[in-house]
């Protein structure tokens, strides 16, 4: 966020007279100087009781207005000013910036030139002037009045900084770059100057000096909600957020109506997965300004996360008619669209959205995804040169750039390179995430232990006989999307997708003492009353999904950790379990950079560790219930026999057959999941043995699968 420089004159510019005024009027102005708001206000009055239209004593009480933030009684002040002498410049200049300020660039526009008619050669007036052709986004106008500005008063730095500005906002990043250096150079104690620096090497990707510019800026007005709020935005780059929000705490502590640090912290909150914060910040944003194109990408966001996908689309093109060459919004409508399976449309969003900052790299990885590159495609050029620039890149952006690489090249079948970058990208994120492999491995053995085939029958027939959730599980990348998406084609099926409320729901569980009790050890201690309470909180969450659908699918992957307890608390519920070839699954993993938390994808031995313990823990399910409860469905054999197996699987599910799951690819639903691109395609076979091309880089994860390896590694 750069911070334009407008001024109100406090003293007349060079070669005009000031008009004779009282002794009071001297010493209102001296306690103004000095701090003394309250004082200087109460002297003005006092004129202004002898001598009503003592047009200096109005334009006073309107710089004091100005100071204190009341835009609109300044304004008024200084309309009266004017009104009794119109014949001062600085009353026009300063009545100009306050229309500025209140909303009115027009108005400033008129009052500047008013100014300049009777003082050509008053800088500040052209600096006011170039800031409110720049609020109109007449960029190359206000780059004119800066130059005159600077013309008339080389020494203007102020003017400067608004010239950089201008420059940034026509992406001159160098010029924009050398205006706010030599503004420092002129003055080193000028925070704005080195707050914009910030903003444009932010800009450029270059992070890490932005922050360090930001703390320097900070340094000189440690106070500034525009420098808190930019550091904020640097740190959260680097997805340091618990620090960014202490940052947009101080800011709005300090001023609580500035609708962009509501945005900024609403942004945070969204990363942080607390959605219902980020909304409220949305609408604390949006209560100070309506329609501010900001706010309402980030309210879109929100909506988006929270599975409202046509509702958010609809909020991204509002934001886009607001300002259509927002990048961001043209990403999250790409997203969007990608989910709702308008695939071209979502390409050229993404295309858009690189047309106007080819510099962002969470883009690309978008893009990949919903493309096949071919040779000599640009983009792939772009992502190679923004990969020469890594040390000015943060961690997360040559994450995005190597993984959308390594889908480019695997394309273009170049297998090697495209193992190169998933290897890099792979490590990079796994250097930025914190996994417990340990604690994550001993999760399996403890739900083993607690949940044997003892427990279980124990308690049979005691859950909720409710039908209407179908669960669909698996490792990620297993098949889990395609065989959702054949269920969720049935007319009497709500394909809700990866829902986290039944793990939400068993969290929630509590001892008699009130106190939460972890799972699984509290499954041996379950009483039948227990096991219904879990059944109707998990189903009155579905119910907020779809009232009225006979039938819900639940397509989280991880609920194989939940398969004895979903047994037990919704016995009639079907389960589906898909399988894939081990190796074909982890490389696929591998080849993903998630939006979810999927940790132990990110090293190909902790890959293979983790799904060797799910293969033990799926086995222990077979064995503790009952012969036929779960649906074992093989992705191989669902894709070389698809009608047979397709009908099993709606047969298993209770459900009539109908013709609309052979034609799975043309069901109109949302689908978020890293494969919400190939379920919109028809049965396909290249996926099988895809990990062949990259076998010969693979053996920490043959080694950790031991068993479930392959006997040869060739490709």
């Amino acid at each position: 966020m750069n911070e334009n420089k407008g001024a109100m004159s406090r003293t007349l510019p060079p070669g005009s007279q000031w008009l004779p005024v009282p002794k009071a009027l001297e010493l209102a102005e001296q306690r103004r100087q000095e701090g003394d708001l309250a004082a200087a206000e109460t002297l003005c009055r006092q004129i202004l009781q002898a001598q009503p239209r003592q047009s200096e004593a109005l334009h006073l009480l309107g710089i004091i207005a100005h100071q204190v933030g009341n835009y609109p009684v300044a304004l008024e002040f200084m309309r009266q000013a004017v009104a009794i002498n119109a014949n001062v410049p600085l009353f026009h200049c300063n009545l100009g910036e306050l229309y500025r300020l209140n909303g009115m660039p027009n108005e400033a526009i008129t009052a500047a030139h008013r100014a300049l008619a009777l003082n050509p050669k008053y800088a500040q007036a052209l600096n006011n002037l170039g800031i409110a052709h720049y609020d109109r986004e007449e960029f190359d106008e206000a780059i004119k009045c800066y130059r005159q500005a600077l013309e008339i008063d080389r020494g203007y730095v102020e003017a400067r900084s608004n010239l950089g500005n201008a420059f940034r906002a026509l992406k001159r990043h160098d010029e924009a770059i050398a205006c706010y250096q030599r503004a420092i150079k002129q003055n080193p104690n000028y925070a704005d100057a080195y707050n914009n620096l910030g903003t444009s090497l932010r800009d450029i990707g270059k992070i890490d000096e932005a922050e360090g510019i930001y703390r320097k800026a900070l340094a000189l007005k440690p106070t500034d909600p525009a420098v808190l709020n930019n550091l904020s935005l640097a740190v959260k780059d680097f997805e340091r957020l618990d620090e960014a929000s202490n940052l947009l705490a101080q800011s709005i502590a300090i001023d609580p109506r500035n609708y962009k640090t509501y945005t900024y912290l609403a942004l945070v909150r969204l990363d942080q997965n607390r959605l219902d914060e980020a909304m409220a910040a949305c609408e604390q944003a949006l209560a100070i300004r309506p329609e501010d194109p900001e706010a309402l990408n980030a309210k879109g966001q929100v909506i988006f996360d929270r599975g409202q996908v046509n509702q958010a689309l609809e909020t991204f093109r509002k934001v886009l008619s607001l300002k259509p060459d927002m990048a961001d919004a043209h990403n999250n409508m790409g997203n969007a669209l990608k989910e709702l399976g308008q695939l071209d449309a979502a390409r050229e969003a993404y295309i858009k959205s690189l047309e106007i900052n080819p510099k962002e790299s969470g883009v690309y990885v978008n893009l990949a995804d919903s493309k096949s590159f071919k040779a000599d495609d640009p983009h792939i050029k772009g992502m190679e040169e923004l990969l020469r620039d890594g040390p000015s890149l943060t961690p997360k952006a040559r994450t995005h750039l190597h993984f959308a690489l390594g889908k480019a090249y695997g394309d273009l079948r170049q297998y090697e390179t495209s193992f190169g970058h998933l290897r890099e990208g792979n490590a990079l994120k796994r250097k930025q995430i914190a996994y417990d492999e340990a604690g994550v491995l001993g999760l399996f053995d403890r739900v083993r232990a607690n949940m044997d085939r003892k427990t279980i029958e124990s308690r049979a027939g005691q859950g909720d006989p409710s039908n209407l959730p179908i669960f669909v599980l698996g490792m990620p990348r297993s098949g889990t999307t395609l065989v959702e998406q054949i269920v969720a084609s049935h007319p009497k099926v709500f394909g809700a997708g990866e829902l986290t409320d039944f793990g939400a729901v068993i969290e929630t569980v509590r001892g008699p003492d009130g106190a939460l009790l972890p799972y699984p050890e509290f499954v041996p201690a379950l009483e039948a009353s227990h096991l219904r309470a879990i059944a109707q909180e998990y189903i009155t969450r579905l119910r907020a999904i779809s009232a009225n659908a006979e039938r819900i699918t639940d397509k989280m992957p991880s609920n194989f950790f939940f398969v004895g307890l979903i047994h037990l608390v919704l016995p009639n519920a079907p389960i589906i379990h898909v399988m894939r070839d081990p190796v074909d699954t982890c490389i696929s993993c591998f080849s993903k950079l998630f939006s979810g938390a999927q940790d132990h994808t990110y090293d190909l031995a902790e890959l293979g560790r983790y799904y060797t313990k799910y293969v033990e823990l799926m086995e222990h399910w077979r064995t503790a219930l009952p012969a036929g409860r779960v649906l074992d469905i093989q992705y191989e054999d669902l894709i070389a026999d698809f009608e047979p197996q397709a009908r099993r699987i709606v047969e298993y599910c209770g459900l009539a057959w109908h013709k609309n799951c052979l034609v799975f690819h043309k069901t109109d639903r949302p689908v978020r999941t890293a494969s919400a691109t190939q379920v919109r395609k028809p049965i396909y076979k290249t996926s099988i043995g895809r990990w062949r091309v990259y076998g010969e880089h693979l053996a920490p994860l043959f080694d950790a699968l031991g068993p479930f390896a392959p006997k040869t590694s060739g490709a």
